[in-house]
């Protein structure tokens, strides 16, 4: 494998620039697919708010008068309506509003998920601006730069700080997400068709996790 991968480097305006060696240990890896799937396992999970609540017997709302007599009529005993073997009462065993979903990945593994979902974008779908900065909160901007850059679908565009006019300007494209370098997840990676980053954050996403 070759130590170093070149790639073009693009201004905002697509026009190419230079050319970009991206370090091989972290964008040319052979993507390890179990990695990747736990990695995506555990942010969608550690993402859930876990709150659905069911009512047990004694907080459904009636069934404090005994439906029939104990004895005498040929049916079943009873002594309540909310009981969960009858229609509209308790749950058994439902969730209780407070369940844990909590999974963890070492950082060996997530590290090599990271590496693995960055390969398979910089074989098809890495886009390196030598730098995403916006002069005024303008949407239009950002469209035309994304433009500019033949990107289409689904985007993530990475960055190393996402300042008050990079934040404005990109908040209502729905089909792109922008974040910072610091804050790149396999989940984003995989569910995007094309990865825009600046140069900067190369380097420092390389420096994390070389």
């Amino acid at each position: 494998m070759a130590k170093n991968i070149s790639v073009k480097v693009f201004n905002m305006a697509g026009e190419e620039v230079s050319k970009l060696n991206l370090n091989a240990d972290v964008f040319g890896v052979e993507p390890h697919k179990q990695a990747m799937f736990d990695a995506v396992q555990v942010e969608q999970a550690n993402s859930r708010q876990a709150t659905a609540k069911t009512k047990v017997r004694h907080e459904v709302s009636g069934g404090g008068k005994k439906p029939w007599r104990q004895k005498g009529t040929g049916r079943a005993r009873a002594g309540s309506s909310r009981s969960p073997i009858w229609v509209g009462g308790g749950t058994v065993f439902g969730p209780v509003g407070n369940q844990n979903y909590k999974i963890s990945q070492n950082k060996k593994e997530h590290a090599l998920a990271l590496k693995s979902a960055l390969s398979l974008k910089a074989k098809d779908g890495l886009v390196v601006v030598d730098e995403i900065k916006f002069a005024n909160k303008k949407t239009k901007d950002f469209v035309s730069m994304l433009d500019a850059l033949k990107v289409g679908g689904k985007t993530l565009v990475v960055v190393s700080e996402i300042d008050e006019n990079t934040f404005a300007s990109t908040r209502n494209v729905g089909y792109a997400r922008v974040v910072t370098s610091d804050n790149v997840s396999v989940f984003d990676l995989l569910n995007v068709d094309t990865l825009v980053m600046s140069q900067a954050s190369v380097k420092e996403v390389e420096e994390a996790l070389k």
